[in-house]
């Protein structure tokens, strides 16, 4: 039986997970993340191996068995710059007065990496999710901004909590825009974990 590790204490991923019924444990990477590419598609499959790379060399000595890690990392690019999480609420101000009435791109990466059958495994992909904001005023971001809520998050907003009333549509998978692309982890899972 293949146990599941998610690499990450992003209580959105977590969500997605267990809406998907898949059993998991959390284990947080802690690795000092670094860019290592401009391309945002290769450097978010890149982020989510190196978080899913720690963490499978630190339970591989310790845990028995099949076991998959699930790492997986989230950016906003807006015409070609990768927005990360903000610094300060001026950061925030910043990317979502740019991100106002434009469309962007939020990309994840993921990365599985199995011990299966003794043998050492490893799958990632990516996902690009276009979202258009409506013009959004001065006032509304201050008063976004002050909820705290865009501090943990790339591009300095979440799709799916109270930020929801600022965007205009979306072309691709919405769970994507949320952190983790579950539809297509579930079909790569299926593949090579039957």
């Amino acid at each position: 039986m293949m146990k599941y590790i998610l690499a990450s204490a992003s209580p959105r991923r977590k969500e997605l997970l267990k809406q998907a019924g898949i059993d998991f444990e959390v284990y947080p990477s802690d690795t000092d993340e670094k860019i290592t590419v401009e391309d945002p598609a290769a450097a978010v499959m890149d982020l989510a191996f190196q978080k899913a790379d720690d963490v499978y060399k630190k339970l591989v000595p310790s845990l028995d068995g099949d076991f998959t890690v699930i790492g997986a990392d989230t950016v906003v690019v807006y015409r070609g710059e990768i927005l990360g999480k903000p610094e300060d609420e001026s950061e925030a101000m910043d990317m979502l007065s740019m991100l106002s009435d434009r469309t962007h791109q939020v990309y994840t990466g993921v990365s599985l990496l199995s011990r299966r059958g003794g043998r050492y495994h490893t799958c990632s992909f990516g996902e690009c999710t276009e979202v258009t904001f409506y013009p959004i005023s001065r006032e509304d971001l201050k008063s976004y901004i002050a909820t705290g809520d865009p501090m943990d998050k790339a591009g300095a907003y979440g799709i799916q909590g109270k930020f929801a009333v600022h965007v205009k549509g979306i072309r691709g998978d919405y769970n994507n825009v949320v952190g983790l692309p579950i539809a297509r982890l579930y079909q790569e899972l299926k593949k090579t974990h039957p």
